[in-house]
């Protein structure tokens, strides 16, 4: 008769929760600094000379702390990453903006999905039951291109794809690839978008005005929206390409 493995000390148990508890302390920080009032259309028609002057004088230093911004932002799921996609777009032009918004979001949500497979691992599925066995059938049969299906339809929420491979044992090496090609599209139509709307964020800034959606349709959002309707034709594409593989008999 064998006897059971005891069960891990109590201090290695905390320790497993303390990416999830650094994460949830700086998202608290986040929001005790009040950064949820700046993440906004006014404020960035506010101060959009002051940051272009500071980007002009700085370029480095600036597209650094962006990206650092970002990959905060997204690492503890603070509901600014469209409006810092716009942002980049804006100060730093499609191109360059949309790339390092791609690479910083991808960072992020590595952060993000090491944390929760550290802290909860399977026990979030657990706790999830045959709610998620459909889900889970699809990773483990072809986990690279279901993520990117599922990054590129806009069915379910980024933050809730960056946690939910962590229940479904993905391997980091292939998380990492399919988020960053799975999130690219998106991105850089909504940097577009963001390289677009000077005109816009000037007037309002002139004017005292609060900026409003209906603003922003100029003739780069009707693009950056065409492009985000061929990201969402995308998926069935992907999914003729990348069929689930059936088990052997």
């Amino acid at each position: 008769m064998t006897t059971p493995d005891p069960a891990p000390p109590r201090k290695n148990r905390l320790l497993r929760f303390a990416p999830v508890a650094v994460i949830l302390a700086a998202l608290g920080a986040m929001y005790a600094a009040g950064l949820q009032d700046i993440f906004n259309l006014d404020w960035l028609a506010a101060q959009r000379d002051t940051l272009r002057a500071l980007i002009a004088d700085h370029y480095a230093l600036s597209l650094i702390s962006f990206a650092l911004i970002y990959v905060l932002a997204v690492a503890t799921a603070f509901p600014a990453a469209s409006m810092l996609t716009i942002s980049g777009g804006f100060l730093f032009g499609w191109l360059v903006g949309g790339s390092v918004v791609v690479v910083s979001a991808t960072c992020g949500a590595s952060l993000l999905f090491l944390a929760a497979r550290t802290s909860f691992g399977a026990g979030l599925r657990a706790i999830a039951g045959p709610r998620v066995n459909r889900l889970a059938e699809a990773f483990e049969n072809n986990a690279f291109s279901t993520l990117i299906v599922l990054r590129l339809a806009p069915v379910f929420p980024f933050f809730a794809m960056n946690i939910a491979p962590a229940l479904f044992r993905v391997p980091l090496s292939t998380y990492v690839p399919a988020t960053l090609i799975g999130i690219a599209p998106g991105t850089f139509a909504f940097a577009y978008l963001g390289s677009g709307i000077d005109s816009v964020l000037a007037s309002a800034a002139d004017a005292g005005q609060s900026v409003q959606i209906s603003d922003l349709v100029t003739p780069e959002l009707t693009i950056a929206f065409g492009a985000l309707a061929l990201v969402a034709a995308i998926p069935p594409v992907i999914r003729k390409l990348y069929p689930r593989r059936r088990p052997k008999a």
